[in-house]
């Protein structure tokens, strides 16, 4: 174009046809890597070649500017060259409308936050636009305040949606603010809300730091929200979206002489800051010396450094320990008997069964009355040891108290961390002292997503895939641990079934089909884990069928950790029961789960849920192909 002689006017609607038609044909990588810095440079400074660019893309086809528009958002260096190509195009073009305000912001999410940053600043960069920067805000607000969405949508989605709503809150000016203050608030308690109410952590961990953003710039002046939550990379990177940083462009390479003479007078050269004054020394009074020789500062400490703290003895007898825990007002003794009751629950068994309901309900419902470090985990191990002593009475009980009334969540799920731990002991024991399997090689166990203190649940079915994937390489021998029993094997039955007889009966303050479904995805994961340690036992075959009439009974559930869930129970179970028995016994259960798995893994929004039902069809499909190669 500007090679046209004499000033002569042109259509440069056939350029717009080439752009849109290489674009739409996947080629927006070459055309515009080489056409944006182009016309970033022209348009720069000139006025006319910026209406030439506006003209540029006003005359692309409908068909075609959504491909156009996308290749311009992600290659653009910047919000202010975006808006220098565009222009108020998004204002006059309803096409271009819908796909910068709602179908990269709503309908997708797979861009990067550079790519939201461009679009959303360059929606606030001119005055025309800035509406549609408020309404952009309040349809992002009212997704991410719904119910619905938060259950149907996948957790990248939500976060994808919280980095534009971050984006736009730091564009807000403070009468704008002003203006939407209230719509700001009710979003606010609506969407931290639903958030809270999620059973994955990420989720609630962005209700959480979106409501202290908007609080933020809600209450300038006045106290804002602030919740407790772990610090990552990806909440820190949320909150730098809040802050505005200056675009690239606008920064200056290199100060001019002006500066450089400012700096130079603000900053003393180095013969200047080697004569800077010294502090006169101070000088003490003749009156001040005597005190100071007076004083009890030349006496010389005692050296304590081998000194040891007299500690409270701890009980030598289980019945004490239960006397302490009940009655006890002595807060040391109470600590040194909580941290000694594991030990000594071990090295008396006779002493323990004797009274190991009434210890197991002890520790139950045993609070903590002082700060003490590791009281959860000390109560933890106990209630484990008791069960590991006495498997049967204490896993009746607790399993019948799972779902009594006058229960918190709570103590709910300690029950099924307590079952989940013993039985995972019970299959695998210590064999003089030592555990049978390493700690890189045994399996950790998960029922709380997020949780620190212990590994991710799902290796136990991947450990197990493992173990039944043939490997063509050869590669150093591997010593084999000894063997032991396994004592899981005749207890099984006590922890397993008695957690599934009651699970669709609401209770007054308990209702896992309702509004517990964080209660009801740990339950569905220790049936998962229970029936992975079960392999090998008589009862294996009935507990996977009625794990299969459960997963089936729950299948649709909204809450992607209970679809988790249930997705390992079918892992479990085809890892456990024998390929025959399976054949035999299951298999139009199996094969309506087929059917129901490979609608997962096209349909299902959470990433994981997909993963794991593919992983099921892969695992029924080996064992098809096991049993057909073995001759009848």
């Amino acid at each position: 174009l500007s090679l046209l002689p004499g000033g002569l006017d042109c259509s440069i609607s056939f350029v717009s046809h080439v752009l849109g038609k290489v674009c739409v044909h996947g080629r927006q990588k070459e055309i515009l890597g080489v056409v944006v810095p182009q016309l970033t440079e022209l348009s720069r400074s000139d006025c006319i070649w910026q209406r030439m660019c506006w003209r540029l893309l006003e005359c692309v086809p409908e068909r075609w500017l959504e491909a156009v528009l996308l290749g311009l958002v992600q290659r653009a260096p910047g919000a202010d060259v975006l808006s220098r190509l565009l222009g108020n195009l998004v204002v006059k073009n309803k096409k271009a409308q819908f796909v910068l305000t709602q179908k990269m912001l709503l309908l997708q999410y797979g861009h990067t936050t550079a790519v939201l940053q461009n679009l959303l600043g360059y929606l606030s960069l001119d005055s025309l636009r800035r509406a549609l920067l408020l309404r952009v805000l309040q349809e992002l607000l009212e997704t991410w305040s719904s119910s619905s969405a938060v259950k149907h949508s996948p957790p990248e989605q939500q976060l994808y949606i919280s980095k534009a709503i971050l984006i736009c809150l730091s564009h807000l000016k403070e009468p704008e603010i002003e203006s939407c203050r209230q719509e700001l608030l009710t979003s606010m308690m609506e969407g931290v809300k639903c958030h809270l109410d999620s059973s994955l952590p990420q989720l609630r961990r962005l209700g959480m730091l979106l409501a202290e953003a908007i609080s933020s710039k809600i209450n300038t002046e006045g106290p804002v929200l602030s919740f407790e939550y772990e610090e990552d990379e990806e909440t820190r990177e949320l909150k730098s979206l809040l802050v505005q940083t200056p675009p690239l462009c606008v920064t200056p390479s290199l100060p001019d002489d002006d500066s450089s003479e400012k700096a130079g007078a603000a900053v003393p050269s180095e013969p200047e800051r080697n004569q800077e004054p010294q502090p006169a020394a101070p000088v003490i009074p003749a009156g001040e010396s005597d005190a100071e020789l007076d004083s009890d500062d030349e006496l010389v400490p005692y050296d304590m450094a081998e000194d040891k703290e007299l500690g409270v003895k701890a009980p030598l007898y289980i019945r004490q320990c239960i006397e302490v825990l009940t009655g006890s007002e002595d807060v040391d003794k109470w600590e040194a008997t909580l941290k000694a009751l594991e030990s000594l629950i071990r090295r008396n068994p006779a002493a323990t069964r004797e009274v190991s309901v009434e210890l197991a309900k002890i520790l139950l419902h045993l609070e903590e009355k002082t700060c003490m470090e590791g009281f959860v985990q000390l109560r933890q191990r106990a209630q484990v040891a008791v069960l590991t002593t006495d498997p049967i009475p204490v896993s009746k009980f607790l399993t019948s108290q799972f779902y009594s009334l006058n229960y918190s969540l709570r103590q709910r799920m300690d029950i099924l961390d307590v079952l989940v731990l013993a039985a995972q002991e019970l299959a695998c024991p210590k064999f003089h002292g030592e555990p049978k399997h390493s700690a890189a090689q045994k399996p950790g166990i998960q029922l709380l997503p997020g949780s620190d203190s212990s590994k991710d649940w799902r290796r136990i079915v991947e450990e197990r895939i493992k173990s039944k994937t043939r490997r063509f390489a050869t590669g150093r021998c591997l010593v084999e641990a000894p063997s032991s029993p396994n004592q899981f094997s005749s207890v099984a039955g006590h922890f397993f079934f008695p957690l599934m007889q009651h699970f669709d009966r609401p209770l007054t303050t308990f209702d896992l089909l309702g509004e517990d479904h964080l209660v009801l995805g740990r339950l569905v994961h220790t049936l998962a884990v229970l029936m992975y340690l079960a392999v090998n036992t008589v009862a294996v075959t009935a507990m996977g069928k009625a794990l299969l009439e459960f997963v089936w009974t729950l299948r649709f559930h909204v809450d992607s950790y209970v679809r988790q869930g249930l997705l390992s129970c079918i892992s479990s179970l085809l890892l456990s029961v024998p390929a025959e028995l399976l054949l035999t016994d299951m298999t139009e259960e199996l094969l309506e789960t087929q059917s129901w798995l490979a609608d997962v893994v096209e349909k299902d929004p959470d990433g994981d849920c997909r993963r794991l039902a593919l992983q099921n069809l892969l695992l029924m499909e080996n064992l098809k192909k096991k049993l057909e190669a073995v001759p009848s």
